[in-house]
């Protein structure tokens, strides 16, 4: 249902306000990248400064922008149930594919509140649920025996975003819930240990600006053609690292506006990249090519 490279899409601000025409030229972008998804409002798309409005704004636009040439896999979840279930509810109700459940953040609750947090929002919603586990951002991990008694609970919670940068949790995964459950790495430059050890593609930062090669890489992963894609994941390794040398969607919304792509625009806490890094990723992109 949701494997192959989906790209978190950025949140474009202009002025202030989402900035529409650039959203849709993105989108455009990735679906002609060949793509197989999209994911709006998730970490790089900046969810946590967005209104309840704008985030429902923004998932709609993708909706519409993608025209069913793409998945939309809306990043609904939040901190609070309530907050995650009406998100939900809202990006059910304007067409997208499904939801991306981030675990909850600030709070730390139990594995037993996770249990019934995902379980609560799995129940006012029909869209299949990736749940995401990010412990560095949310100082908790989602745990194996807890994503097992959700999955046996709700059917329609199908599939895991991995974003805790270790591949062993794929193995752990793979065991626990078998072939069917549905794995996608978290972290751009563990895409290939991932995929090795059973994980079924990415949902990319670096796709924002390297769509083709992220896609190419994925398929041949997939493909059981390592050599082809170590050689993708070699020529862009730096370049991928760099696109974290600060707080993610920094570094990305930094390189799109030095490709014309978009307005280098944040919203606070979040400040623009500094001098130092600012040189460091445009180097990057001169050896990708992105810049001459």
């Amino acid at each position: 249902m949701f494997t192959g490279t989906y790209t978190a899409i950025v949140t474009p601000f202009r002025d202030g306000e989402i900035d529409e025409p650039a959203l849709e030229r993105l989108i455009k972008k990735q679906i002609k990248a060949g793509i197989d998804g999209i994911v709006p409002v998730g970490t790089t798309g900046e969810s946590p400064t967005l209104s309840y409005e704008e985030h429902i704004q923004v998932i709609e636009l993708a909706v519409k922008f993608a025209g069913g040439r793409t998945k939309v896999l809306a990043g609904s979840g939040g901190n609070s149930t309530h907050e995650a279930i009406y998100l939900t509810e809202h990006a059910e109700r304007v067409g997208a594919d499904g939801s991306l459940q981030v675990a909850p953040y600030y709070n730390k609750p139990t594995q037993e509140g996770l249990f019934a947090h995902f379980r609560e929002v799995a129940r006012h919603t029909r869209l299949p649920i990736m749940l995401y586990s990010i412990p560095g951002r949310c100082g908790i991990e989602i745990g194996i025996d807890t994503v097992q008694r959700l999955v046996r609970e709700c059917k329609n919670i199908i599939g895991i975003k991995e974003a805790g940068g270790n591949p062993d949790r794929v193995s752990q995964l793979r065991a626990a819930l078998g072939p069917k459950f549905e794995i996608l790495s978290g972290d751009d430059a563990l895409i290939l240990p991932f995929m090795a050890l059973g994980a079924q593609g990415v949902i990319s930062v670096a796709s924002n600006v390297i769509p083709r090669e992220i896609v190419k890489m994925v398929q041949a992963a997939a493909e059981a053609r390592p050599k082809a894609a170590l050689r993708i994941h070699e020529q862009n390794y730096r370049l991928v690292k760099d696109l974290f040398i600060e707080t993610n969607p920094v570094p990305i919304k930094a390189a799109m506006a030095m490709m014309g792509q978009i307005r280098e625009e944040y919203r606070l806490p979040l400040v623009p990249l500094g001098a130092k890094n600012r040189d460091m990723l445009r180097r990057s992109m001169k050896e990708c090519g992105l810049l001459k």
